[in-house]
């Protein structure tokens, strides 16, 4: 489980959120701010961004407060899975991402591991989902289920893009440094399992 004020955050900030949805008094939206700016306050304390930046990105989300749902691929070549290279920190990842709005997990998979690394997959089984929270993730502001789907290779060739600099696979032994934000070394290791035993349900939680 991640820390406490992690949840006391993301909590609040969802009271928030929500309270802003549907109140009509202006005293009432008056306490839900306040509510709002106390719990970017409270993970300023314990990182390393400002409260108002983090104020400013509670205020983008609008409507019912959700987990947002982030999409991985897995995608082996022999006893070697696809990782890309992430510009804004230099460290390695599955593709994936943000799922859009009006697009499934499996297609929003499937245009990431594209966009992100240059192969065109198709979608074999989903491996496991993962409440973001509960594994050993840095702390996010927001509260986050992330869907791992195992993909094989249908054509397309290694290329870079706007937001990834590397396209390589790599063995379960000697994996590179990772984007911790977005995969776990505990992840990967588990997915190489899973590829192993397809017997095995989905994981989730």
């Amino acid at each position: 489980m991640g820390p406490k004020w992690l949840a006391w955050v993301q909590q609040l900030q969802a009271i928030a959120q929500n309270g802003l949805t549907f109140a009509n008094n202006p005293f009432d939206q008056e306490r839900y701010e306040a509510i709002r700016t106390i719990a970017a306050e409270i993970a300023a304390a314990h990182t390393d961004m400002e409260a108002p930046a983090i104020l400013q990105l509670f205020a983008k989300e609008i409507g019912y407060a959700t987990p947002k749902v982030d999409v991985r691929g897995a995608v082996f070549l022999d006893n070697a899975i696809l990782l890309v290279r992430e510009r804004d920190d230099g460290r390695w990842t599955l593709p994936g991402g943000w799922v859009d709005v009006w697009e499934s997990p499996s297609e929003a998979v499937v245009r990431e591991i594209s966009e992100e690394s240059g192969y065109h997959t198709r979608i074999l089984r989903l491996l496991a989902l993962y409440d973001k929270n509960k594994h050993a993730h840095p702390p996010s502001p927001y509260h986050v289920y992330k869907l791992f789907f195992h993909c094989e290779i249908v054509g397309g060739d290694a290329a870079q893009s706007h937001e990834t600099d590397g396209v390589a696979f790599f063995e379960a032994h000697a994996l590179p440094s990772l984007s911790l934000p977005r995969v776990t070394p505990g992840q990967i290791a588990r997915l190489f399992e899973l590829r192993q035993h397809p017997e095995w349900p989905t994981e989730f939680d």
